[in-house]
């Protein structure tokens, strides 16, 4: 999968692209990121990206122009790509979407600064809009981060053991993941259910699959299958 992310700020990715599994993806092919600088589509001296808001108010709006601009020639480059824009007004991103994202050949990822986006870049460019939660983050790096972890892990490859994904939280919807231990057995008095000692693996799966109900409050739809 191929992954464009516009950016005021590409500075913030360096850290995460060169750790851990996103590394080795990228290393090993799965994952394409190509982190793109929007100042690169601004014109003039400064490489202005923003302006005040018409009407008044405080803070400074991303411009039409420059977005316009990185956004056909990104578009242009390869296969048609799927125009996301990280904003807190858009739908909550969910494991159900993240499993569709996970899908697609391509994405572009526009992260919003200041006050956020012109209008007319949702209503012309028709991005689909995601928020990762009910606050406001300083911009959408963080949420873009987020996002390309969230679908990074769905795709095939990039997880030594494929069953993880399949038994995480969120892997069917309302439903929460069990509880888990490891060594040592007991630790501070707390000792690991010895039900997961025994070797019953009927048992164990049952055990798993309540704990899960409970921790999902009871869960909506049906119960995870047992293995």
């Amino acid at each position: 999968m191929r992954i464009d992310v516009l950016t005021l700020f590409p500075g913030m990715f360096q850290g995460y692209l060169e750790e851990s599994l996103v590394k080795k993806a990228r290393h090993k092919g799965i994952l394409d990121i190509r982190v793109q600088n929007l100042r690169d589509w601004a014109e003039g001296v400064h490489r202005v990206v923003d302006d005040r808001p018409y009407g008044g108010g405080p803070g400074m709006v991303l411009m039409c122009p420059p977005i316009y601009r990185a956004i056909e020639e990104l578009r242009g480059d390869g296969d048609q790509p799927t125009l996301i824009m990280l904003s807190p007004a858009g739908e909550r991103l969910t494991q159900a979407r993240v499993a569709d994202l996970a899908r697609k050949p391509r994405l572009i990822l526009m992260c919003g600064r200041y006050e956020g986006f012109d209008d007319r870049i949702r209503q012309g460019l028709n991005p689909l809009v995601i928020s990762v939660g009910d606050y406001v983050c300083n911009g959408g790096e963080a949420p873009a981060m987020v996002l390309i972890d969230a679908v990074a892990r769905l795709i095939p490859g990039f997880l030594g053991d494929p069953e993880s994904a399949e038994e995480e939280s969120h892997s069917e919807p309302g439903w929460l993941e069990y509880p888990q231990f490891t060594r040592p057995r007991v630790f501070r008095d707390m000792a690991v259910p010895e039900i997961l000692l025994e070797g019953n693996h009927q048992a164990i799966a049952a055990w798993r699959r309540e704990k899960a109900r409970d921790r999902s409050g009871g869960g909506t739809g049906e119960l995870p299958s047992t293995p």
